[in-house]
């Protein structure tokens, strides 16, 4: 089995984050490998990374950064392949890292979730994933019929909630 989606983080200290990714992908059987990569402390490693993406077979990457959040940027720099970025939560409540990830030059796209959305990011992964993939497809349709239901039930759950002045 090889990986369709690359998740990357710039350390593993993203991980509690991206393990909502990683869990993700694994209910929609998609094949991902995860790996730590840096920007900052190991540049030739990402570049490398990044060029070879699409030869490896990878159509989607997830990249994971916290503060400056150069990740994401480094790799869309370096592939064709859509980038994700998830911005972590840190410093200034991760409002640093998203506008590192969000404010990139044109030419040099990179889609952004929001804080900590690590499982919006394979989401939309799955998404664009689906496009040319029946059956990656019929999943993702079967997950989201089942988040209605879960609204659905909360809904009913809620009916049996009472209040004195309650009126539903």
């Amino acid at each position: 089995m090889n990986p369709i989606v690359s998740i990357i983080m710039g350390s593993t200290s993203d991980l509690p984050v991206m393990e909502k990714a990683c869990k993700l992908l694994n209910e929609m059987q998609v094949p991902f490998e995860v790996n730590a990569l840096s920007a900052h402390r190991t540049p030739e490693a990402v570049e490398t990374f990044a060029k070879e993406a699409k030869g490896r077979g990878l159509k989607v990457i997830i990249a994971a950064a916290g503060m400056a959040a150069a990740l994401p940027g480094v790799i869309a720099a370096s592939t064709t392949l859509p980038v994700i970025g998830v911005p972590i939560k840190g410093m200034l409540d991760g409002l640093d890292a998203m506008l590192s990830i969000i404010q990139m030059p044109p030419g040099i796209p990179v889609a952004t979730v929001g804080v900590n959305g690590a499982q919006n990011a394979a989401i939309l992964a799955v998404e664009m994933l689906a496009l040319s993939d029946e059956a990656i497809a019929q999943r993702l349709a079967d997950y989201k019929s089942g988040l209605k239901e879960k609204i659905e039930k909360a809904n009913k759950d809620l009916a049996d909630v009472k209040y004195e002045f309650k009126t539903n």
